[in-house]
C-alpha cells in the first residue's frame, strides 16, 4: 500500500460543527481524519499473516519424502529473492489444510479499505452545497460535473473511493467463501481464487489511495468562514453553556433560539442569562476544541 503524504485541510482557525448521529454537538476542528499511520500498521499485520509458507509440507504436512533442510534453505532463498521476510510454517498441518493466515490478511485489506471510504464518504458531505449543503470544504474541480448544470462540481474521486470498497469488499467476500468451502481434510485447493481476489484487491486500493492524494487531498481547502458562520447558528452552542447554567435553561434556550431564527448567543443575552463577557468565554468554538473544555462529550 502506498505511503500517502499527509494533506490533511488542518486549522485553527476554523472550528466547524462536530458532528454524530448527523447532528452537531459542539464544535469541532476542521481536519479530515486522516488514518495513513493506522492504516499502514494494518497493512504490516497483514504482511506478517502471509509470512508463513507451508513448502516442506509435501502432500499434507507431514514432509514425506523431503530432506530435512528442503523447507528452510527454500524459505530463505524466496526470502532473499524478494526481499520479504517469510519464514517456514510453524505447523505444516494447519499451513496445508486451511488459509487462515490468509484470510487474516485479506480482513485487514477490506478493513483498510472501509476505513478509506469512510474518509471519502466524510470529505464528500463536508464538501457538498456550496450553498445547499454543509460545504465546509472545497474539493478541486477535477471535470465538469454535468452537461446541464453548468457550474456544478462533482465529488468524482470520492465516488471513485467508494466503488473501490464495493470491489474489495466483494474480492474478501470470495476470499472467504474460498476459505471455507474449498479446504477439505487434509488439502486447501482454494488458493487460485483467492489469491486472484486479493491481488486484485490490492492493486485497486493501492491505485485508488494514489489517485485519490494526488488529485483531491491534495487540493482541499477549508471555507473558515462557511464554518464561522454554520457554528455559530448551531444549537450545539448550548453546550458549553449547561455545565453553567444547568442542563434545564440551556435546552430552554436551544428551544427558544430554534422557534425565533435567533442564535444562541442572541438568546441569551436578551433574556440577561449571563454577561456578555461570560458568554463570549463560553461560546468561543476555539476553546470548545482544547482539551478541558467544558461542555462535555456529544451523545
Amino acid at each position: 500500500m502506498p505511503k500517502p503524504r499527509h494533506s490533511t485541510p488542518s486549522s485553527r482557525s476554523a472550528a466547524p460543527l462536530a458532528r454524530c448521529h448527523a447532528d452537531p454537538p459542539r464544535p469541532g476542528i476542521l481536519r479530515l481524519h486522516c488514518t495513513s499511520e493506522t492504516q499502514r500498521r494494518r497493512a504490516k499485520k497483514a504482511i506478517r499473516a502471509l509470512r508463513e509458507l507451508p513448502i516442506g509440507g509435501t502432500a499434507v504436512g507431514t514432509g514425506i519424502n523431503t530432506h530435512k533442510d528442503f523447507a528452510p534453505t527454500i524459505v530463505t532463498l524466496i526470502a532473499k529473492k524478494t526481499g520479504m521476510d517469510f519464514v517456514e510454517a510453524a505447523n505444516h498441518f494447519e499451513a496445508q489444510h486451511a488459509k487462515d493466515g490468509f484470510l487474516e490478511a485479506s480482513g485487514l485489506v477490506r478493513t483498510i479499505a472501509i476505513s478509506l471510504g469512510k474518509i471519502a464518504n466524510d470529505v464528500r458531505w463536508l464538501a457538498s452545497g456550496p450553498r445547499c449543503g454543509i460545504g465546509e470544504i472545497t474539493l478541486p474541480a477535477t471535470q465538469p460535473g454535468s452537461s446541464i448544470m453548468p457550474g456544478k462540481v462533482n465529488p468524482v474521486m470520492c465516488e471513485m473511493v467508494l466503488q473501490m470498497v464495493a470491489q474489495v469488499v466483494g474480492a474478501d467476500a470470495a476470499v472467504n467463501f474460498a476459505g471455507a468451502t474449498l479446504g477439505n481434510f487434509d488439502l486447501h485447493v482454494g488458493m487460485p481464487v483467492m489469491a486472484h481476489n486479493f491481488l486484485e484487491a490490492v492493486r485497486i486500493m493501492s491505485q485508488a489511495v494514489i489517485v485519490f492524494n494526488a488529485r483531491c487531498a491534495e487540493g482541499i481547502e477549508a471555507d473558515a468562514q462557511r464554518a464561522e458562520q454554520l457554528v455559530e447558528q448551531s444549537l450545539a452552542m448550548c453546550t458549553s453553556l449547561a455545565p453553567v447554567v444547568g442542563y434545564d435553561q440551556a435546552a430552554a434556550i436551544a428551544k427558544k433560539a430554534y422557534a425565533t431564527g435567533k442564535t444562541v448567543r442572541q438568546v441569551a443575552l436578551d433574556d440577561k442569562v449571563l454577561s456578555e463577557a461570560k458568554l463570549k468565554e463560553l461560546l468561543d468554538p476555539r476553546a470548545m476544541t482544547e482539551p478541558g473544555a467544558s461542555g462535555g462529550a456529544g451523545g
